[in-house]
Formats: C-alpha cells, structure tokens, sequence
C-alpha cells in the first residue's frame, strides 16, 4: 500500500538520520577515549563494553522496529536534551564521565521519540550496559582504593602468616623475607570488580534464567568473587616476589596475575551459575507442581 510504503520509508528515514546524527556525536568521543583512558588498564574495558552494547543494540534491531509506534515526545525530549546538556557541558570541558553518562539518556530520548516506551522497554539491557563506560569519578575511587588496600593487606598477611610464611604488615606494604612490597591503588581490585560486574551481568542477561532467587544469588556474589580473586592475585604475587625475586615478581608475572584474576573470577562465576541451576531444579522438583489457582 502506498501509504505504509511511504510511512516505512519515512520512519527509516528519521532512523538513519538519528543515527548519522549519533556517529557524528560520539565517534569524536570514542577516538579520543581510545587515545586517552582506554589506553589506560583501568579503563581498558570501556573499548569492549562499547562493542558489547553495539551487539546488543544489533541483535535487537528487529524487536526495537516492530514496537508500537507510540512516540512519547515529551519524555523523550526531556530526557534527549538533558542527554545534550550533559554531552555538551562533557565536550566543553574535556569531562569524560559526563561525554559517556549522556549516552544513556541520547539513546533513551531517541528511542522514546522515534517509538516510545515500548522500544525503550525492549532495550532496556544495551541502554543500561552503557552505564560501564563511564569512568569512575576520582573522588570516589580514592574513597574506596583505601579501604581495600587495607583489608586485602590484611587479610593477604594473614593468610600466608598462618601457613608458615615470614611476612608483616605496616600500612599497605608487606614485608616478606628480604623483600617489602607496596599493595598500589591498581591492586585494590576496584577497576577489575567494575569489570567483572559488566560481565557479570550481560552473562545473567545472555543465560536470562527464569528463577529470581537464581539471579539475586548471581547478581549478589559478584563483588564478592572479584574481592575474593583480587586476594588470590596479591598471594600469588607476593609469593612469586619471595620464591623468584622481585624481579619476576615486577616483570612478565604482574601483568599474567591480572588475566589469572579475571579466569579465576569468571570460572567460578559459572562454577555457581551452574550450582544453582542443578540446587534450585532439584529443589524445585522436590517440591512439587504448585497447585492452580
């Protein structure tokens, strides 16, 4: 029919042109991140997070245009122009929590103009995984990155104290036969649990189990499992320092540490996926068919 032909090439219209319109936003914010806190180890993960969302959006595309067009043009404008406000004050000043933060609210002000709630409801996950692009604030890293030092100090001291180790603490720095070695602000572990929550959930969204109580387990022990493997980073490093030389303990080692906390974090992250599933369908099979209503 001619009058859906023309209103299909007009909504495709008004979709290309909202996406020349993003490119021609970001792309400049996306080639200085590359250049600039990308290239840094705790913001490398914004690069992937971007790819990740790009995906997402992809798999998307046919649910977002079969929504019912029922634009919404006062939130979306609300939302689109505090978006703007944001990318604009973000840009002025060279600002790059708030270049990335007004993606949020761009695409949702896009989506809710373009077609509404309806399409904003089925991107909800893609809109809310931008939320890991944006870096940390520095106050708040600095308020935390203590603290963590800290404890994990701490409790890395204890725990090769009680296994025969000579080794002390003063501060964040360990003391383990001749050699002392500064816990930094990189071995806090708050950059990779950042991470590893970002993975953490798109892995609960892609497995997108039915049980709530499965997903409150999950969503519960991330923070947790990163802790736990940033702990067992420190050990093997301080450990590697002690039996192989500082030397080794600095060089090719650090940096392995890294990818061994990440496969440790991830590993058991399915390891207990898969628990809870096996736990909570036997459970549920004891239990029996609930009874209708």
């Amino acid at each position: 029919m001619p009058g859906r032909t023309a209103f299909a090439e007009g909504a495709g219209r008004a979709w290309l042109i909202a996406l020349a319109g993003y490119a021609a936003m970001y792309l400049p914010v996306y080639w200085n991140a590359a250049g600039g806190i990308w290239q840094s180890d705790d913001h490398a993960h914004g690069a992937i997070v971007l790819v990740v969302a790009a995906w997402l959006f992809w798999t998307l595309r046919k649910e977002i245009v079969e929504a019912p067009a029922r634009p919404s043009p006062v939130l979306g404008s609300l939302a689109f122009g505090f978006g703007l406000l944001l990318y604009f004050f973000g840009r002025m000043f060279s600002i790059s929590i708030f270049e990335m933060a007004s993606q949020i609210f761009v695409v949702s002000g896009l989506l809710l103009l373009l077609k509404g709630v309806s399409a904003l409801r089925v991107a909800w996950f893609p809109v809310f995984y931008l939320i890991f692009m944006i870096p940390l604030p520095g106050v708040l890293v600095d308020a935390i990155t203590g603290p963590l030092k800290q404890w994990i100090s701490s409790i890395v001291v204890s725990v090769l104290y009680a296994v025969g180790y000579p080794i002390a603490q003063s501060g964040v720095v360990i003391s383990i036969g001749q050699y002392q070695l500064l816990v930094a602000d990189a071995c806090s572990g708050l950059h990779s649990m950042f991470s590893l929550t970002a993975l953490g959930t798109l892995f609960m969204y892609i497995t997108a189990r039915k049980s709530t109580l499965h997903n409150v387990i999950m969503l519960a022990s991330i923070l947790p499992i990163a802790f736990i493997a940033n702990i067992c980073r420190v050990i093997v490093l301080v450990l590697v320092t002690y039996h192989l030389g500082d030397e080794a303990g600095q060089g090719f080692l650090h940096g392995a540490a890294g990818m061994v906390l990440m496969l440790f974090a991830l590993v058991s992250f399915f390891a207990l996926d898969a628990l809870l599933g096996t736990v909570l369908k036997r459970r549920d099979a004891a239990a029996g068919p609930r009874p209708k209503p």
